[in-house]
């Protein structure tokens, strides 16, 4: 019998390419895919308007069919992408390991869960000059069902690609302040083309909200990367702080201030995110709670 000794195969050029420079794919595939799955979105009625088609369903429709599938071809996507092409299966299994380990006490999910609404109640109720209301049973009732539904649609789309796939390698090259500011600027910046729908305002939207928009996600990424970094990169946790404020002002924020606006919510957010990432960082000196 011959042996033939065959050539190592060489990886393709792509594999090569996201193995030497993971991150930098990450970021890409994660704005692009996101953003290419969202022009029809965009250019619907529900945003620019160069369609004459509008999403069924209301605004909760046009969430769930607009939104929701760039949000999880992006972040998620990409993140399962380069952990397959870096990590094989190896690294999958690790990282569905990590997406389902609580690894903190459920005292840790219970601040999170009450300290966010009041925060924002506080933070709006100073910015409107006007006392919350309390809301209604049903609002009450629906509470948690929105945070499941908030943890199953926004939380698991943006997180694990965000903070559990970018946050572990940036912080191990960048430190966690280096590393919070680029992945917050980033995680706003995905964002932006969405404040043309609907979703942020429409195309006549006033240019302060996506600048308070930006800074608002930059504040509140060094209060995310303090907590995955506290809890030892407890996933549910994190997704639970982010989705928290989605599900508030969702479900409670027009029926604990009936008379507010909008815009309201871009700016109450903005300072709680603010004052929260100003005691944390001194309270850290900076670490934000990396061992």
């Amino acid at each position: 019998m011959t042996v033939t000794n065959l050539p190592p195969q060489t990886p393709a050029p792509h594999r090569s390419a996201i193995r030497r420079r993971p991150l930098t794919w990450f970021f890409a595939l994660a704005m692009g895919m996101s953003w290419l799955a969202w022009t029809p979105y965009i250019l619907s009625g529900n945003g620019v308007g160069l369609w004459h088609w509008t999403f069924p369903g209301g605004a909760l429709g046009s969430q769930l069919l607009g939104v929701l599938p760039g949000a999880y071809l992006g972040p998620i996507g990409s993140a399962l992408l380069v952990t397959a092409v870096t990590e094989g299966r190896a690294g999958l299994r690790e990282w569905r390991g990590r997406m389902t380990k609580l690894r903190v006490s459920w005292r840790w999910f219970l601040v999170v869960a009450l300290s966010v609404p009041a925060a924002l109640t506080i933070a709006t109720a100073a910015l409107t000059d006007r006392n919350p209301v309390m809301p209604p049973a049903v609002v009450l009732v629906a509470y948690i069902p929105g945070l499941i539904m908030q943890m199953i649609t926004t939380g698991l789309a943006e997180e694990p690609g965000w903070r559990e796939f970018a946050m572990p390698h940036m912080q191990r090259r960048f430190g966690p302040l280096v590393a919070t500011l680029i992945v917050g600027v980033l995680w706003g910046a995905w964002h932006l083309p969405l404040f043309l729908t609907e979703w942020g305002g429409g195309p006549d939207v006033d240019p302060s909200r996506p600048i308070a928009f930006m800074g608002t996600t930059l504040a509140f990424s060094f209060v995310m990367t303090w907590v995955f970094n506290r809890s030892r990169e407890s996933m549910p946790l994190v997704m639970l702080l982010h989705t928290s404020v989605n599900n508030f002002f969702s479900v409670a924020f027009s029926d604990m201030f009936p008379s507010a606006g909008i815009e309201s919510t871009t700016y109450a957010f903005l300072i709680a995110s603010t004052l929260a990432a100003a005691v944390i960082l001194l309270a850290t000196r900076g670490r934000l709670g990396l061992r």
